[in-house]
């Protein structure tokens, strides 16, 4: 290795300048243990996230779902591989930046895809553009090198940049932002073109890396000035005055909520801000020993990578509940309820106090199911807990007791012959509850006959709803009778009968 080739990696990557000045920090619950001196963080199409360990020349694969390492140690085949991109194609594209190569690996399998692509300046960051190619940055030659996915060669010429471009990231009107390290800018490229639009935008000390909200605009990260400066990409104009952060922000990334976040080398912790605003919101997060860089997983948690400590933290935060439906179900329980809200992931779930069974979140952590136990009747808090938290919807689920089953008769509209009875000038029905046996007062019963309505009458004490028929007696008599219905209730079940003229 040549003595050029060093320097160069101790300036991208600062490791011992680093370590002599940062007394490491407790690190946030969970951190998940990698390889030594992680750098690059990056999420695979199923969701896993990739690490690179640019101190071990190697990565680690951590499951998301569950935050535990899957696969140790991938050897990628390059010397201190660093900020590294996934393509759509599935390929992790990752810049060795003292072995001065990309190396292609296929994430399905975990496995090299051919030989490493020589790329010589000391590849530092990459990026995936619109046409599906990965942009990398080249910190000691200044220039971005554009590397084909369909065919993993490097095409056209390199793109000039500022000074000691490292960071990268595609804007939605499909230009790519490059923070220059040494030169204090941000160089703008037409991604469409290759070619560099308009001149560098003057930004903070020591730009390192750039990130995109939802807004379009670019956030981007000042190790030296400790802040982030706003660029508008409609205009590639400044916003405002740069926002201050925590020391020595080497990270940014920007969440599915709109808030960024940056991984703060300096002070191992991590600040929240809001872009809606473009104020930094609560307290810095501690992490673990000198972060590096930080990355949003679509389901919300943030992971930073922890270069001195060679762990990544995973941070999630506390869940919000929005609605539950259906909102009621039997006291027996085995009501298969959906929750929406944020930050779900790895939620349990307790209705009542009792905990729910069959609990499962989507990919995004906004909405999950889960079976109701059984409870007691009347409202009951529903609680949902993750590692980042609990929060209720109190009184969101109410318990209610089985409705009963129900019979109703009803009898003839004239007379029944055996043994002889006259019913007329009435029609009668009774309503009976067949959980208890008993006559169900005060529901009302409904007297139709064809599809003409006769009228409606209440149950008395003995469970018998009486109409008089003296005058729709001709209509009922043209029928051939009448029908007796009940529609029922949340405590009944509904319940009809048909009568003739004369019953046997």
């Amino acid at each position: 290795m040549s003595t050029d080739v060093q320097t160069a990696a101790a300036e991208l990557l600062q490791l011992t300048a680093a370590s002599s000045q940062v007394a490491a920090a407790a690190p946030a619950d969970p951190t998940i243990p990698v390889g030594t001196n992680p750098v690059g963080l990056a999420f695979t199409p199923t969701g896993d996230l990739y690490v690179t360990n640019s101190g071990s020349n190697s990565l680690t694969v951590i499951n998301t779902s569950t935050d535990t390492v899957t696969v140790p140690s991938i050897p990628e085949g390059g010397t201190t591989p660093v900020w590294l991109s996934i393509a759509p194609n599935g390929n992790a594209y990752i810049p060795n930046n003292v072995s001065n190569s990309v190396s292609v690996i296929n994430t399905a399998t975990n496995t090299a895809v051919g030989s490493p692509i020589l790329l010589s300046g000391g590849p530092a960051g990459s990026a995936v553009v619109p046409s599906g190619n990965v942009y990398v940055s080249q910190f000691t030659a200044n220039s971005v090198s554009v590397i084909d996915t369909s065919t993993n060669s490097v095409v056209g010429a390199a793109i000039p940049t500022g000074s000691g471009p490292v960071g990268i990231a595609v804007a939605p009107n499909g230009n790519a932002y490059v923070a220059n390290r040494n030169a204090n800018t941000v160089t703008v490229i037409n991604t469409a073109t290759n070619t560099v639009v308009g001149g560098p935008i003057p930004v903070g000390s020591q730009p390192n890396y750039v990130a995109i909200a939802s807004n379009g605009r670019a956030y981007v990260a000042n190790i030296g000035s400790n802040d982030v400066t706003v660029i508008d990409t409609a205009t590639n104009m400044v916003v405002g005055s740069p926002i201050p952060v925590g020391t020595n922000p080497w990270g940014i990334a920007v969440g599915p909520n709109g808030n960024a976040y940056t991984a703060n080398r300096g002070s191992n912790n991590v600040s929240v801000i809001d872009t809606a605003t473009n104020t930094v919101v609560g307290s810095p997060i501690p992490v673990g020993s000198q972060p590096i860089t930080v990355a949003v997983a679509p389901n919300g948690k943030v992971y930073v990578a922890n270069i001195a400590s060679a762990n990544v933290s995973a941070i999630q935060f506390a869940p919000t509940l929005t609605s539950i439906s259906p909102t009621q179900g039997p006291t027996a329980g085995g009501t298969v309820v959906t929750v929406t809200g944020t930050n779900l992931t790895g939620a349990t779930v307790t209705v009542g106090g009792n905990p729910a069974t069959a609990v499962t979140v989507n990919a995004t952590g906004t909405q999950l199911t889960a079976t109701t136990p059984p409870g007691a009747a009347g409202p009951a808090t529903v609680t949902v807990t993750t590692p980042g938290g609990s929060a209720s919807l109190v009184g969101g689920f109410t318990y209610v007791e089985p409705a009963h089953a129900t019979s109703l008769s009803a009898t003839p509209a004239l007379t029944r012959l055996f043994p002889p009875q006259v019913y007329y000038p009435f029609l009668y029905a009774t309503l009976t509850d067949l959980v208890t046996g008993l006559p169900v007062p005060g529901q009302t019963i409904t007297f139709k006959t064809g599809n003409q309505t006769l009228g409606t009458a209440v149950t008395n004490a003995q469970g018998t709803a009486q109409l008089s028929e003296a005058i729709t007696f001709p209509l009922i008599l043209a029928n051939g009778g009448y029908t007796a219905s009940f529609a029922g209730t949340p405590a009944l079940l509904p319940a009809a009968a048909n009568a003739g003229v004369i019953a046997p």
